[in-house]
């Protein structure tokens, strides 16, 4: 970050959205500041085209002003029932709030709202580095206010709240998963007492909907390393409340001197390994949720130790009921996380034998144009501190990938669907959909998946006869 006097800020905010803003607020006789995010973004040199604006007095009324000094370009929307105003102008969104002061019930994260002080409007943000507030007014224009050391915390890089962190979190449980939010993406720690009042104050997360909590933890997942988020969310309680499933990983048992490893942690190495190759939420999720059957299908067994057999299976049929309960996209986005997390083992099984040909076509077909992200993720999931090992999976790895691309030259799709379809078979045996259709389609696709004949109609169909006779169908 970057420390400013308040001559440098009026020079960084010497442009003419700012001083019209100004001017609007002085023709009406009101104070206003630029707030929160915008003023943080400074210290921090980070772009930001969301200005918010605070004024102590009508905030709907300088919003109007503004609309009429920028002309036609400038479109205005206003929210009476919360006192607020939004005006756009080209890439720029400006909002516009009168200074409040709130209270609120135990049973709700809405509160009751008044008329407050710039001191009051300051007391009601989540965590000091967004607490700040520059003053535009020409007078005391490029001014800074930082009642609690909002400077000090950026420049330590600390999440702290601004007043009591219990008082901060009962009244509008949603600030404490954006506390680990802006802590995983600015890699910020959390101050203790805060910290502590999370733990304290998890069970209030209950109020807050599935919507908001998904808002919050796609952008962690979305930061550069998200596992610092998860870790915290884990060790102040809230992951149990969130994704129970995820933070049950969270164990080691050890039988007769034999421990399995910690699979939380494993999953969070993992979902780091992804995050450092792609932006792609949907793959990072699968990642978070690669492993999160083995809680289930965890057993003992003597001669082997510990075991997670079809962990991969139990998983996939998790994953619906995650996403439904944190209310994330029930479509395409979840089947492919769903198809993820099922066939994550499978490139793992070919990289720890003879990398053949059906095996790699058999991949390529369960996987279809997913197949990239899945080595992606396969590749992220050797996390052996056995570095020869680590190693050979990876040699493999290299191997598999080079069969695929092969086999994508070479056209795979007509390479791996034979050439006779269900309907063709339907209507050459008389029969409607049924469990032989069935037999008689994987016949068929088994023999192609495993090269042993051609994807051409004479040999298929000489393959087809043969199995039909052997069924009694002809």
């Amino acid at each position: 970050m970057k420390l400013y006097s308040d001559a440098e800020l009026a020079q960084i905010l010497d442009k003419d959205i700012f001083h019209l803003i100004g001017d609007a607020a002085d023709e009406l006789s009101l104070d206003c500041y630029v707030v929160g995010g915008y003023v943080r973004d400074i210290f921090l040199e980070r772009p930001s085209n969301d200005i918010d604006v605070v004024v102590v007095g009508s905030g709907i009324k300088v919003a109007d002003a503004l609309r009429r000094k920028l002309g036609r370009k400038a479109h205005i929307s206003v929210f009476r029932n919360f006192g607020t105003a939004q005006v756009k102008y080209k890439n720029m969104e400006v909002e516009f709030v009168g200074a409040r002061r709130e209270s609120y019930s135990h049973d709700s994260r809405k509160p009751i709202v008044e008329d407050g002080t710039l001191e009051d409007d300051q007391n009601r943000r989540d965590f000091t580095i967004n607490a700040m507030a520059i003053q535009l007014n020409k007078a005391h224009f490029g001014e800074l206010v930082d009642p609690f050391g909002g400077i000090d915390d950026l420049e330590d890089g600390i999440i702290r709240t601004p007043l009591d962190p219990d008082i901060t979190f009962s009244d509008d449980p949603l600030r404490m998963m954006r506390c680990v939010r802006f802590a995983t993406q600015l890699r910020f720690f959390i101050e203790d007492e805060t910290f502590e009042a999370l733990s304290r104050n998890a069970h209030r997360l209950e109020i807050i909907s599935g919507e908001r909590i998904s808002d919050e933890l796609n952008k962690i997942m979305l930061s550069p390393q998200p596992s610092r988020g998860f870790v915290d969310l884990q060790r102040s309680g809230l992951l149990n409340l969130i994704l129970p499933e995820l933070a049950a990983l969270d164990i080691v048992e050890t039988r007769n001197g034999r421990a399995h490893k910690n699979n939380f942690y494993h999953t969070l190495e993992v979902l780091d390994n992804v995050a450092r190759k792609s932006d792609n939420l949907w793959l990072r999720w699968a990642a978070l949720l690669h492993d999160v059957g083995k809680t289930r299908s965890k057993r003992w067994d003597p001669a082997q130790g510990w075991t997670f057999h079809n962990h991969n299976y139990l998983g996939a049929k998790m994953v619906p009921e995650i996403f439904r309960r944190l209310k994330e996209p029930m479509d395409a986005k979840m089947k492919y996380v769903q198809k993820l997390v099922d066939l994550h083992m499978r490139p793992i099984a070919i990289a720890d034998e003879e990398v053949t040909d059906s095996a790699v076509r058999r991949l390529m077909n369960d996987a279809g144009d997913d197949i990239d992200d899945l080595m992606t993720l396969c590749e992220a999931d050797i996390t052996s501190k056995n570095q020869m090992r680590k190693q050979q999976f990876l040699e493999n790895f290299r191997m598999v990938r080079e069969k695929l691309a092969d086999l994508k030259e070479r056209d795979y799709k007509r390479l791996l669907q034979p050439c006779i379809d269900g309907n063709e078979i339907m209507e050459m045996f008389h029969l409607q959909p049924c469990r032989e259709v069935g037999a008689l389609k994987q016949c068929l696709k088994d023999a192609v998946l495993d090269n042993k004949v051609e994807n051409e109609r004479e040999p298929l169909m000489q393959l087809l006869m043969q199995k039909a006779h052997d069924m009694g169908l002809c």
